[in-house]
C-alpha cells in the first residue's frame, strides 16, 4: 500500500505529509520517462499508456494528490458518468474513428487558436462553419486565407494535420 493512502491528519504530521506531497509533486520534474513510468504502476498498479513524458507528469501529479486529499466524491464521480453517458467526445475508450476526423465532425464550440506574423488569430466552430472575427466562413482554408491572403489548406495552417512532402511557405510563424 502506498504511503498517501493513509496520510496522518493531525498537527505536526499533517504538515509532513503536505510537505511529502509538495516534495513529489516536484520530484516528478526530475524523472526520466522510464522512472515516470515505474511510478505509474506503482501509483495506478497497472502498465502506463504509451504516452508523452510531459503526459505522465500531469497524470502523476494529479494521482498523488487525488490519493492524498481523497479524490472526487462518489456524488461527483455519479453526476459525471451521467453527464458522459451519451457524449461521444467524453468517452476515452478506443480510438478516434475516421469519421470523427473529418472536418464535418469537429464538434460546434470547438475553439482554433493560431499566431501569425506575430497577432493572435481565433476561430470558433460552429454548427454551420468557422466564426472568425464576427463573420462565419464555409471552412477552416477561407478562414486561413482571410488571415493570411494566400491559399492555405485549413487543416495545415491551425495545426490540425501535417504538411507532407511541401514546405510551408508565408509568414515568420509558418
Amino acid at each position: 500500500m502506498n504511503d498517501l493512502q493513509e496520510p496522518a491528519r493531525n498537527g505536526k504530521n499533517d504538515e509532513r505529509a503536505r510537505n511529502s506531497v509538495l516534495r513529489q509533486l516536484a520530484t516528478l520534474q526530475t524523472l526520466t520517462l522510464e522512472q515516470l513510468r515505474e511510478k505509474w504502476i506503482d501509483l495506478y498498479g497497472s502498465d502506463p499508456p504509451r504516452y508523452k513524458k510531459q503526459f505522465l507528469i500531469k497524470r502523476l501529479a494529479y494521482r498523488i494528490q487525488e490519493l492524498f486529499y481523497g479524490g472526487l466524491s462518489k456524488t461527483a464521480k455519479t453526476r459525471l458518468r451521467q453527464i458522459s453517458q451519451d457524449d461521444p467526445v467524453a468517452t476515452v475508450e478506443g480510438k478516434v474513428s475516421e469519421e470523427r476526423k473529418s472536418n464535418k465532425n469537429i464538434l460546434p464550440g470547438t475553439r482554433f487558436v493560431r499566431v501569425w506574423n506575430d497577432r493572435r488569430y481565433e476561430v470558433t466552430a460552429r454548427e454551420k462553419g468557422f466564426e472568425y472575427d464576427g463573420r462565419v466562413f464555409r471552412s477552416l482554408s477561407a478562414v486561413a486565407r482571410e488571415i493570411t491572403g494566400t491559399r492555405w489548406n485549413g487543416k495545415v495552417f491551425f495545426g490540425l494535420k501535417k504538411s507532407y512532402g511541401k514546405k510551408n511557405r508565408g509568414g515568420k510563424n509558418a
